[in-house]
């Protein structure tokens, strides 16, 4: 929840803005300022104060108590021209809640914590719990200190600064260290030009002994650890706990939370795991609402995932039993659930019951590692302008610690990447080497984006991306605004009714492919944008097309030219089909041809959301 507090009448109308805005988020606090923010502090997880900020801090400074736990605080000013990150920037959300009061205010958001100013990731953002010396390991990372990361595998990171450098895998032998983002010719955020090659980079194999590990905590430096193993750590040392582990729980009716809390914990101790990377506990359907199970899955913070019995029964397992086969109808529940959670991952601790004094065993729990997931994330650009980049889009962009894409798209969002980004580019005409090369760096473990322009499902990187890729990678699309969008916004309102897309390239669709369907939009008589309508080696299809448009539309059928929608050297201007010069269009223009409804109003192309369109004397 987020309180609102105001002093002002002009904060206070703010302040309604924001609860407004944001219904079932926030908490408006009325009353005496200094009582309200003890009542607000006490709570809320986040604070947004309508206060000046020497008053809001000589109010919160006797509240605080530790930066785990005090709540995030942004503080707007009396006029709304800024909204301060004050208190909890990382931790409690204070930077990312000043974007959004921004957005709602039309406020600029001031964000001072170094990581976010210098665009160095910060540890404590990764969404991985963290132990150890955050504070000190961070500060080397800012200022340019060699700092060592080492990794049982690899972990779809964001990129790190070129002084984060890779060492050998943990509790194995040492290797010379490389660039964390770096490729084999050794430069991190290399550009690599011409047909993409995917790059090997070094993962580390996963050491399988058993119990707790020495990482050697030494004289080394810094060290950045990603581990779901207990470790020994040094004084600059801090680990990163990816969510690699689920355990798998049998129970009997009336487990005791404590049983089962119990089980887990100590099972997880005895083989030197650490209970931070539990992702979920997983259990039969059966007992999805178990007291004992959910209790435990409350105190770990991670959620219950259940499964029915006959698709546990199918799993092979190395300990089955007849008592779960005659209570649930799996002859395994622990072993077998966490086999399933864990995405064909490795058994680490069999199943092991738990063991009360003076009465039976009542559970039985088993841990499994799932094997990393690479993430490809598909980003469309939009049609070139920089505000018509979606803010989800520049959040992918920064989040990626590879980037693969058109040499030309590369250059218009090149300073939108963290430092460390590796950029793999290429020109024309090699889009399928593009998408393969994507889908090889997730799945060795990376956090991918991959761009297309527009929208990236349309006519653009996805489909080729997404035909390469499996089940062993996790994809994410983030659409964009697609060059119709873009050019129909340019024009007026040409796509108010039923519409399509088609493009005239025949180099992957053969044109009688193209005909068809140039041929079934003209007689179902909706508006067509052609994509691709002209280069110097393909001159005769468009004049084609606006043929076959024409067999089913008159002569003064409006018609719109846009090219470079969006951009400083884009043109448009509206014509008919009968005027239409195809020689003024090229590969960088759109082509929007109306329906017999559309009509040309005021020098905007606009056609009717119906077909019972007004006369002008009537509208």
């Amino acid at each position: 929840m987020i309180g609102l507090i105001s002093a002002t009448a002009a904060g206070t109308a703010a302040r309604d803005r924001l609860a407004t805005a944001w219904p079932g988020r926030t908490r408006v606090y009325d009353g005496p300022v200094r009582e309200t923010v003890q009542r607000a502090f006490a709570e809320c997880e986040q604070l947004v104060c309508f206060l000046a900020t020497g008053a809001a801090v000589r109010l919160l400074a006797p509240l605080l108590a530790d930066k785990a736990t005090d709540p995030g605080v942004v503080c707007v000013d009396e006029a709304g021209r800024y909204a301060v990150s004050l208190l909890g920037g990382h931790g409690g959300g204070a930077n990312s809640l000043a974007a959004e009061v921004g957005s709602v205010l039309a406020a600029t958001p001031v964000i001072t914590t170094a990581t976010d100013a210098t665009g160095v990731p910060g540890l404590d953002t990764l969404g991985l719990p963290t132990e150890g010396a955050l504070a000190a390991v961070t500060r080397a990372m800012l200022d340019g200190a060699p700092v060592t990361l080492r990794a049982d595998t690899v972990w779809p990171l964001p990129p790190l600064p070129p002084n984060v450098r890779r060492g050998g895998p943990l509790g194995g032998g040492g290797v010379a260290a490389a660039p964390l983002g770096g490729d084999e010719g050794g430069a991190a955020g290399h550009a690599i030009s011409g047909t993409p090659k995917a790059v090997a980079p070094h993962t580390a194999s996963p050491d399988r002994t058993r119990g707790p590990v020495s990482a050697a905590p030494g004289n080394g430096g810094p060290r950045v650890l990603v581990t779901d193993r207990v470790v020994d750590l040094g004084p600059v040392d801090v680990v990163l706990r990816p969510p690699s582990l689920v355990v798998g729980v049998g129970a009997s009716r009336g487990v005791g939370v404590d049983e089962v809390y119990g089980l887990v914990l100590d099972s997880l101790g005895d083989a030197g795991l650490s209970p931070l990377s539990v992702v979920e506990l997983a259990t039969v359907d059966a007992k999805a609402d178990e007291p004992g199970i959910v209790g435990a899955a409350d105190r770990l913070g991670v959620a219950v995932r259940t499964y029915p019995a006959d698709a546990l029964a199918a799993i092979d397992v190395p300990n089955p039993s007849g008592a779960p086969l005659a209570a649930v109808g799996t002859p395994s529940v622990a072993e077998a659930a966490a086999l399933a959670a864990g995405r064909g991952g490795e058994l680490l601790v069999p199943k092991r019951k738990s063991s009360p004094e003076g009465r039976p065993a009542m559970a039985t729990c088993a841990v499994v590692r799932r094997a990393p997931r690479g993430r490809l994330a598909v980003v469309g650009l939009g049609p070139g302008a920089r505000d018509l980049l979606t803010p989800r889009a520049a959040a992918e962009l920064r989040r990626a610690s590879v980037l693969v894409g058109l040499d030309q798209y590369v250059d218009q969002i090149r300073d939108l990447l963290r430092p460390g980004t590796r950029v793999i580019e290429s020109g024309l005409g090699h889009e399928e080497e593009r998408a393969r090369t994507a889908v090889a760096e997730a799945r060795a473990g990376h956090a991918v984006a991959l761009i297309g322009s527009g929208d990236a499902g349309v006519y653009a990187m996805a489909s080729p991306a997404l035909a390469e890729a499996a089940d062993d990678i996790d994809v994410v699309g983030v659409p964009g605004v697609t060059a119709a969008l873009a050019a129909a916004a340019i024009l007026g309102a040409p796509l108010g009714h039923d519409h399509v897309s088609i493009s005239l390239s025949d180099l992957h669709t053969p044109w009688e492919v193209i005909e068809r369907r140039v041929r079934a939009a003209a007689e179902a008589d909706i508006v067509v944008t052609f994509y691709n309508p002209r280069s110097r080696g393909r001159d005769w299809q468009l004049p084609k097309a606006l043929a076959l448009l024409a067999e089913h539309r008159t002569a003064t059928t409006p018609v719109g030219v846009v090219r470079n929608a969006s951009r400083p050297d884009g043109t448009s201007h509206l014509t008919t089909l009968a005027r239409l010069d195809p020689a003024t269009v090229d590969m960088m223009t759109v082509v929007t041809v109306g329906n017999t409804a559309t009509r040309e109003i005021a020098g905007r192309m606009v056609t009717p959301r119906g077909y019972r369109w007004q006369s002008e004397g009537t509208r």
